[in-house]
C-alpha cells in the first residue's frame, strides 16, 4: 500500500490518503475502513440530461464523491471493493444523501477518514506501508492430472491458477497415453508457473504433491528451463522447494506451510509465524488442556485473571457492524499488551486464519493453568 498523506492521531478522528497496489492491500482496505467512516474518492456516474428534442439523454460523468460508509464488500476474484454509502458533499450531479457505491481496485486513489483512529487501525496501516510483511510464497500443489497454483500473501491466499488434464491409467497398452497426457499436464503447468510466479517478489517456490509428481514436474521445469533458457527459474532454482502432501487440494496447504524447509524460508513472514503459534497452541490444547482455551467468554475470563501469555485473533472479529463489539475486541488486544501478552492478530484468509475461525475465532495460550474454566459457559 502506497501512503501519499496521513494527518491523524491515536484515538481521535484523521484521515489517509492510500493506494492499493496489489490484492493483499485491497484485503486490508477491507478490514481498515468500517462503517461510519468517510471514504473520498474519484467514480463514474451515469447522469441524465434534457436533450434538444426534449427527451433525456444519458451520459457518464466521472466525478469526485464523498460518502459516509454503510457497507462494505470485498470481491476476492476481481480484486475490488465495493463501498456502499449515501453522499455527504453535494455537487452538480449527486444530491446530499443519495446513496452510491464506490469501486476501489487496484492503483486508484482514495482517503479514508475516521472519527476516531483506534490502535489496531494505527497497527493495520503501518503493516500496509511497510514492505518488509509482504509475502512471499509461491505454492505448486499437485497430484496425477490436477495443479493448483496459490501465492501467500501477507494477508491473504489467492489461488491463481487451476490445471486439470485427464490422465490414462498407467499400466498395459495405454502406458504410452500416460506419459504423453503427463508430459502435456506438466506442460500447462509450466506454462501458469511462469505466468504467475515471479522471484522478483516470492521468496521460494513450492512443488507439493503426494508420491512422485512432485518430483517429475521439477525434473520437467528444469529441463525446459535449460532448453528454452527460462533465465528466472534457471538462476532460481536453488529457491525451488519440494514438499510431499497427501492431496493437491488446498487444504493441503497446511502441510506445505508445516514442512520445516519451507519455514525455513519464510520464518520471518505473518504466515509463517501464524502456523507456528496455532501450531503452538494446538500442542498445548492437546498435553496440557488447562493452559489453553478458547471462545470469548473463556479467552476475556483468563484475562481478567491475567492468565493471557499468547492472544491467537482473528481479523474477522473487528469487522462487526456492531461498533461496541469492535472497541471490546480492540481493548482486549490493548489490554493484553500492555499486561505483557503478546498478540498474533491472523487473516481470515490464510489456512490458519480458516482454522482459527472454526475455533470461534479467539484462543488464548496461558502462563498459568486454569483448571476450573471449563466449568464456565461459552
Amino acid at each position: 500500500m502506497k501512503i501519499f498523506r496521513k494527518n491523524l492521531v491515536l484515538d481521535g478522528p484523521g484521515s489517509v490518503k492510500m493506494v492499493p497496489e496489489e490484492s493483499d492491500d485491497l484485503w486490508l482496505a477491507y478490514n481498515l475502513i468500517a462503517a461510519g467512516d468517510t471514504v473520498v474518492a474519484a467514480t463514474v456516474r451515469k447522469v441524465l440530461r434534457e436533450a434538444a428534442s426534449g427527451g433525456r439523454d444519458a451520459e457518464r460523468v466521472k466525478l469526485k464523491l464523498e460518502i459516509k460508509v454503510e457497507a462494505i464488500e470485498y470481491d476476492k476474484e476481481g480484486s475490488v471493493l465495493r463501498i456502499r454509502g449515501k453522499n455527504i458533499l453535494e455537487n452538480e450531479y449527486v444530491k446530499i444523501g443519495a446513496f452510491h457505491t464506490l469501486e476501489i481496485d487496484l492503483h486508484r486513489p482514495f482517503v479514508l477518514m475516521k472519527d476516531v483512529w483506534d490502535s489496531l487501525a494505527l497497527d493495520m496501516l503501518h503493516q500496509a506501508s511497510d514492505p518488509k510483511v509482504s509475502a512471499d510464497l509461491a505454492v505448486v500443489l499437485m497430484q496425477e492430472g490436477m495443479a493448483h497454483i496459490f501465492l501467500v500473501g501477507k494477508s491473504m491466499t489467492t489461488t491463481r491458477s487451476r490445471i486439470e488434464t485427464s490422465i490414462p491409467r498407467k499400466h498395459g497398452p495405454a502406458v504410452a497415453g500416460y506419459d504423453k497426457a503427463m508430459h502435456k499436464f506438466f506442460d500447462s503447468v509450466l506454462q501458469a508457473f511462469i505466468k504467475h510466479i515471479d522471484f522478483k517478489v516470492v521468496r521460494c517456490a513450492v512443488i507439493a504433491s503426494p508420491g512422485f509428481t512432485k518430483d517429475q514436474f521439477h525434473q520437467h521445469l528444469l529441463l525446459e528451463a535449460e532448453r528454452k533458457q527460462l533465465r528466472p527459474i534457471i538462476e532460481n532454482k536453488s529457491r525451488i522447494i519440494l514438499v510431499h502432501t497427501t492431496s493437491g487440494y488446498k487444504h493441503s496447504l497446511r502441510e506445505v506451510l508445516d514442512a520445516p524447509n519451507v519455514m525455513n524460508m519464510i520464518k520471518d513472514t505473518k504466515a509463517a509465524q501464524e502456523v507456528r503459534v496455532l501450531k503452538d497452541f494446538f500442542a498445548m490444547l492437546s498435553n496440557d488442556p488447562t493452559r489453553a482455551c478458547y471462545g470469548p467468554k473463556h479467552v476475556e475470563v483468563a484475562h481478567e485473571r491475567m492468565a493471557v501469555q499468547t492472544l491467537l485473533i482473528t481479523d474477522e472479529l473487528f469487522r462487526s457492524a456492531d461498533i461496541a463489539t469492535r472497541q471490546k475486541y480492540v481493548n482486549l488486544v490493548d489490554s493484553v499488551k500492555a499486561s505483557g501478552g503478546t498478540v498474533h492478530i491472523f487473516s481470515s484468509m490464510h489456512t490458519s486464519g480458516e482454522q482459527l475461525t472454526q475455533l470461534t475465532g479467539i484462543a488464548a495460550i496461558l502462563r498459568f493453568p486454569l483448571p476450573d474454566l471449563e466449568d464456565i459457559e461459552m
